[in-house]
């Protein structure tokens, strides 16, 4: 098995590609350690490795984010948890588990129907593949009195450049195509 590596804008997360499907839908996002060992054995195994403090799993990759020891020191280990998980043939997800946690409900007015579909169809078409490309995933959150709100994910979490994505990317596309939308904020 041969796993590729790739950077993300985010220097703290690096990407991971298995050649393999990891989620065969929706994504996973864990930035801590016991939520993860009770929802993934590959994030939990992934966790035990002293560094890593977030674990994303897209369709056909996984990011970790880290703190302190560099990626030199980090990635063996990394490399070798995620082969030695595939190589065994067990589940990335518990029994039950599909990483969509439950507390992920969307809102928006009444009304708002139509805006919201246009709003999520344009995050499905062009927003969602590239940041994916860095590593990372937007979703959907909620629309009110103008103003999109979106959860960012994996290498999106945290980097430097999500701002700049967010403000500039994101809310300028939005705004071209759905004009009640005046401006977008990560939650």
């Amino acid at each position: 098995m041969f796993i590729q590596t790739e950077s993300t804008p985010n220097p703290a997360t690096l990407k991971f590609l298995p050649g393999k499907v990891v989620m065969d839908q929706g994504t996973a996002d864990y930035r801590d350690a016991d939520e993860a060992g009770l929802a993934s054995p590959l994030a939990a195994k992934l966790f035990g490795i002293p560094g890593v403090t977030g674990v994303f799993f897209g369709y056909d990759f996984i990011t970790i984010t880290k703190e302190g020891p560099d990626w030199q020191h980090l990635k063996p280990a990394v490399l070798g948890t995620i082969m030695e998980h595939f190589m065994s043939g067990a589940p990335i997800m518990a029994a039950g588990n599909d990483g969509v946690p439950a507390t992920d409900e969307e809102f928006f007015e009444a009304g708002d129907e139509t805006i919201v579909a246009t709003i999520k169809e344009l995050l499905e078409s062009r927003v969602r593949p590239a940041v994916a490309q860095d590593g990372g995933d937007i979703t959907f959150r909620g629309f009110r009195d103008g103003k999109v709100f979106l959860h960012m994910k994996g290498a999106c979490a945290g980097c430097p450049s999500s701002t700049a994505t967010l403000k500039h990317g994101i809310q300028n596309l939005l705004r071209h195509f759905v004009p009640e939308v005046r401006e977008v904020e990560a939650v």
